[in-house]
């Protein structure tokens, strides 16, 4: 019971520590990419270079969610065909 309870205190402090570099991540390119917009696009405020940024971020989530759950898949099937080796 103890040791499942250190096992399950572990796999929380991994989880919250990885969302943690996640979100660094995350903020990090959200400015890289308001910089560039905001290269592309001088005017301060301008709506075309909030609605590009607004694409470009949509585009972003949409394609790596789309790779991350492609991955989880894949590591999903290899784990049940190496358990049913087993």
């Amino acid at each position: 019971m103890a040791s499942e309870f250190k096992v399950q205190l572990l796999e929380t402090f991994a989880a919250l520590i990885t969302a943690a570099f996640g979100l660094v991540a995350a903020l990090a390119w959200n400015d890289t990419i308001k910089a560039a917009i905001k290269l592309a696009f001088p005017n301060d405020g301008d709506l075309w270079g909030m609605l590009v940024y607004a694409v470009i971020v949509t585009v972003l989530a949409v394609v790596m969610t789309m790779l991350i759950s492609k991955s989880l898949s894949k590591a999903k099937e290899a784990l049940h065909i190496e358990q049913n080796k087993e």
